[in-house]
């Protein structure tokens, strides 16, 4: 198997993966989107007999289009741009999961300050104020009162790129201190862990603990939805634990899992390059029945 990992940093993720490619002797082509040129019309001749590529990049803008042009050249890419698209937006995220009848914070969009801070005093305070497009836990804000809200909004109107000016406003949900990552390939769990912190954000980015954790009925029924929902691939499924069951709360498409790989037992890195082998001879498959 020839695999491409599309990239711009090779971290710690990608290591694991390229050990565990090249320890099966794949062949592996290491593609630094910072230097690659994609033409509309036909793949490098570098890339033109990939039988499937991996996208690890880290800015969601180079993912969607670098995504697309795999596509267009007609070689798997995982994740799919669809995918890609619906998980790199936090909007469509919960759009997509609603429709899907998965379990889901309440979440308001406006797109003025004014309508904004109706949509917060809707949700009473404390209530979540996040970014559309992000990750790490960054820029998110626990809102605790009118006036946090009213300069908040103020710094977001002011900050100039349009995507600030998408109010994407949820309600706070109390939770046990953690909640949970899995990891999972086409819906089907890897591994799981929980991330534990004092701090209201617990992202393991951000320095919570971590720990295995070992998924009940529900929460696996709720990761193949939500996996679902979304288009499916090597996702990051968070979850977390209310008085009435689980909520997903986000599905990451370049999903980290170096803190997993640390917390479990799972080769993490092995179970996923099973899963690749199993989609190229999958789709190297439906190609000979194509062309037959």
């Amino acid at each position: 198997m020839k695999v491409g990992i599309l990239y711009s940093r090779i971290r710690k993720d990608e290591k694991l993966l390229l050990n565990e490619l090249r320890e099966r002797d794949h062949e592996v082509e290491k593609i630094d989107v910072r230097k690659q040129t994609f033409d509309i019309s036909e793949a490098a001749e570098a890339l033109a007999d990939l039988d499937i590529v991996v996208d690890r990049c880290l800015a969601t803008s180079r993912s969607l289009y670098a995504t697309q042009f795999f596509e267009a050249y007609g070689i798997p890419v995982v994740n799919s741009h669809e995918t890609a698209d619906v998980c790199a937006d936090k909007v469509k995220n919960s759009l997509a999961l609603e429709k899907a009848g998965v379990p889901t914070p309440a979440t308001k969009v406006a797109f003025t300050k004014e309508t904004a801070l109706e949509a917060i005093e809707e949700f009473g305070y404390p209530c979540v104020l996040k970014p559309v497009v992000g990750s790490w836990g960054r820029l998110m804000a626990k809102i605790d009162s009118r006036d946090a809200a009213e300069a908040i909004l103020e710094h977001k109107a002011t900050l100039g790129h349009y995507e600030h000016k998408v109010f994407y406003v949820q309600e706070f949900v109390e939770k046990p201190g953690r909640d949970i990552r899995v990891v999972a390939t086409d819906g089907e769990p890897v591994a799981a862990m929980v991330r534990s912190s004092d701090h209201w954000i617990t992202n393991a980015a951000k320095g919570a603990e971590t720990d295995v954790f070992e998924l009940d009925d529900e929460a696996r029924e709720l990761v193949q939805k939500a996996s679902d929902a979304v288009g499916g691939g090597l996702l990051g499924i968070d979850l977390m634990e209310t008085e009435s069951g689980y909520t997903v709360h986000e599905v990451n498409h370049t999903v980290e899992f170096k803190a997993l790989d640390g917390a479990v037992e799972t080769d993490i890195a092995g179970t996923v390059v099973d899963w690749l082998e199993e989609k190229a001879a999958a789709e190297a498959d439906a190609e000979l029945e194509v062309s037959a």
